[in-house]
Parts: structure tokens; sequence; C-alpha cells
């Protein structure tokens, strides 16, 4: 029986990994995930990604795949006694030799303190229990190393424009307090923008705007859409409903040179209680990202900050964040060397393993010399201006332009620096 006083993404939530959106990386048919539901065999892991991307979902459709006893944990609410209490429920449900031990699937588990996180580790290693994790912050930072080390760590990405229009289609087909409504969507740009990529989000907005109707014949555009939702901006949900949309604020307000757009939104993040670390590290991230070689020292200002901000803290924390967000808006804008590796990744994927050249190979031994490892190569201190005119990318790729310095004055010191050395080889 349809329990139709659920909200519509939990109707909806998939119940095998046939139905579940995205994520082909985990859960196709050559996924890390599809091969180990295969084989029976379920490590510990880390579900990382954007709210609304379907980790609750993919921990229960493991569970359920696997035949395995399924526990779950939110660590807003959840302290260590009852850890170990879920803990000792699944010793006896599981065994200790089986390898049918039960799932412990923690939600926000970067929520958790050392000391909780701490109490998990002989579970996980012992086998009593293999955990789930699903977190919105990076595990590198919130996860401690020892419970980390023994979880596989997996990305969840945002969903696509396709995803989410997908996800809507199959509401309105699938669903049964939907499907016998005449639903015709003839534009989805409000509901995308106001879903923020969080398909859970985008389900339950989808429903108001539908259930607000009086007619069964219902015509869904930008307009119908923004008429029916109130979307309070002033609101700030750290746990995701204006998480992400404020945090775009601030770092386009940085990209934008505008320090008094900056400190705005930097304020709306701290007075709704945003994590000083997680502001520090994309004020680290901006600093590289769109300031990069047009003013080295933002990192490093950026850098300082993340360390200050992590030893002092609210309240005083927000005077050094204010100092660097308004430091990195005044700073001069490139974004050279974020493209540069980008470009270089997509050239990897493009051209594959190229082999390294033989003459800046590393010869360590007398076989490797004999064969031509580092022979010819050119030790750029032997020469004037200790440059010696000798490329380094792999043959087939000689002569491509990678990094090309941004138009500010540091970068172009730069393109002065690389055209007296190179000439015209590169266009610089």
């Amino acid at each position: 029986m349809d329990n139709f006083n659920a909200p519509l993404a939990e109707r909806l939530r998939p119940q095998t990994l046939e139905d579940y959106i995205s994520q082909t990386h985990l859960v196709g048919e050559k996924g890390a995930l599809t091969q180990q539901l295969k084989h029976g065999l379920i490590a510990s892991m880390i579900f990382w990604g954007p709210p609304g991307t379907g980790k609750t979902t993919l921990a229960n459709i493991i569970a359920k795949d696997s035949g395995r006893p399924f526990y779950t944990l939110s660590a807003i609410n959840s302290g260590v006694a009852a850890i170990r209490e879920v803990i000792e429920k699944a010793k006896q449900s599981g065994g200790l030799f089986t390898t049918k031990n039960p799932i412990l699937f923690i939600d926000e588990i970067h929520r958790f303190s050392k000391s909780q996180q701490d109490s998990l580790l002989q579970a996980v290693e012992k086998g009593w229990i293999t955990l789930i994790g699903a977190t919105t912050e990076n595990p590198s930072f919130e996860v401690i190393p020892a419970l980390l080390s023994r979880c596989q760590v997996y990305n969840l990405d945002a969903f696509s424009k396709e995803d989410l229009e997908h996800l809507l289609k199959r509401a309105i087909n699938k669903d049964a307090a939907l499907k016998n409504k005449n639903i015709t969507l003839e534009e989805t740009d409000a509901l995308l923008r106001l879903s923020g990529g969080d398909g859970r989000k985008l389900l339950n907005i989808f429903e108001l705007v539908v259930s607000s109707s009086n007619s069964d014949t219902i015509s869904i555009t930008n307009d119908y859409v923004l008429d029916r939702v109130q979307n309070n901006t002033a609101r700030y949900d750290k746990t995701g409903e204006q998480h992400y949309d404020i945090i775009s604020a601030f770092i386009k307000s940085i990209r934008g040179s505008d320090p008094n757009g900056a400190v705005y939104w930097l304020a709306r993040m701290i007075e709704g209680g945003e994590d000083v670390k997680f502001i520090a590290r994309r004020l680290l991230i901006a600093a590289s990202e769109d300031i990069g070689n047009a003013n080295p020292t933002a990192l490093v200002m950026a850098n300082n900050t993340f360390q200050a901000v992590s030893t002092i803290g609210y309240p005083e924390a927000r005077i050094i964040l204010s100092q660097c967000a308004t430091y990195l808006a005044c700073s001069p804008k490139s974004n050279a060397a974020y493209k540069a590796i980008g470009d270089a990744q997509e050239l990897v994927k493009t051209t594959g393993d190229l082999s390294v050249p033989l003459e800046i190979r590393n010869a360590p031994t007398k076989l490797m010399k004999t064969l031509g490892y580092g022979k010819n190569y050119k030790y750029a201190h032997n020469y004037d201006g200790n440059f010696a005119d000798q490329e380094f990318l792999p043959e087939a790729i000689k002569g491509t332009k990678i990094y090309d310095p941004g138009d500010n004055a540091r970068e172009q010191e730069q393109r002065k620096f690389l055209k007296l050395r190179w000439k015209n080889k590169y266009n610089y």
C-alpha cells in the first residue's frame, strides 16, 4: 500500500541498483560497488558528496542486496554509548567469522568527535561491522586517519541536469499520487535552480508545486514554479538547504573582487553557525583557483588563516576570516594555474600513458644507463641563465602550450621570462 503521507522523495527512494540514478562509476556495470556486491565482499566505506545525491539510499541498497543486518545512527544525536550498543547488537547478529557481518550506516559522520570515531575502530578492524559513513565534507579533514585508513572513500557526484530531469519524469510516471494527473514539464530551470542539485529537495519542491494546484492538469513553467515556492533566502541551513548557495555567493564575490559581498555572505555563514574550517578551506581553494600566480601571497594568507581559525575558533575567528576574505577579494585575479591543470588532465585522458622521454628518465643502475636512460639530458645549471633549450613533454605532444599566464602584472613577468627563454616555441 502506498504511503501518501511520506514526502515524494521518500516514496520514490530506489530499492535496487537498477533504479538508482547517476553514479555509474560506482553502480554501473563495471562500477566498484557493483563488483563488490557481485562477489559478496563489502568493504567498509565512506560516501562523500553533496546533499541529496543518494548516499543513504545506496547504503540501504547495499544492505538489501547483500542480505546483511542493517543498523543506522545519525551523528547529530548519537553518542559513544549509542555506538557501543549498536556494535554489541551487530556482534550478536553477525558473529566474528562470517562474511555476512552487519552493516552500520552513520549519516553525517563528519559530525562525530574524535572519541566517537575512535569507538568505531576496533569493530571495523575486527570485522564485527561493515561501516558505511555518509558525509558532505571532505573526509580527509573530518575523519580521523586511523578510521579513514580502514575505509574506502567513494565520491558521489552532484546530479547533472539530465539526472534531475529524469527524477522529475520518473516522479510523474511512477508515483501513485502523481501518475494519474496530467503534468507537463514545459520548463525546468526554476525547479533545478531552487533545488541546488539536491535530488531530495527537487522532488519535495516539485510535490509542493503540484499539490498547490486545484486542477489535475498542470503545466510546469518557470513562472508557475516561482509563483508557488516561497524561497526564503534569508534563512541559512548549514545541513544543506542554503549551504551550497551561500558558499557559492561568497566565493563568487571574492572572484568578482567585491569585498562588500564577500564579507556579507561571510557574515551570513557565521551567523548561521557554519563550520569555521569549512569556510577557511574554501578560502584556501579560492586563493589558488581564482588568484593563483597573480598574487602567490594569497595562498600563504589563506593557509595561515586556516591554521589560525582551527586553533582559535569562534567568536574571534570571524575577524581572521574577514581579513582573509577581504584580502582575497582585493587581490588581482588569475585562473591560469587552475586552467593549466585542467587542460593537462584532459590531455592525459586523450593521449593516454605516453612514455617518458629517455633523456629525462631516472638512471640509477648501469643497465638503465646502457639503455639510454638520462642520455643527452641537459643540466640547466650548466648553461647561461640556468636554461637549456630542451623540451620535457613526451614526443607525441611536444610543443604543446598548457600554461598560459594571465593578464596581470605578476604573470606578465612570467610571460616575459618564458618568452625570453623559449622564443617563439610556445607563442608566449
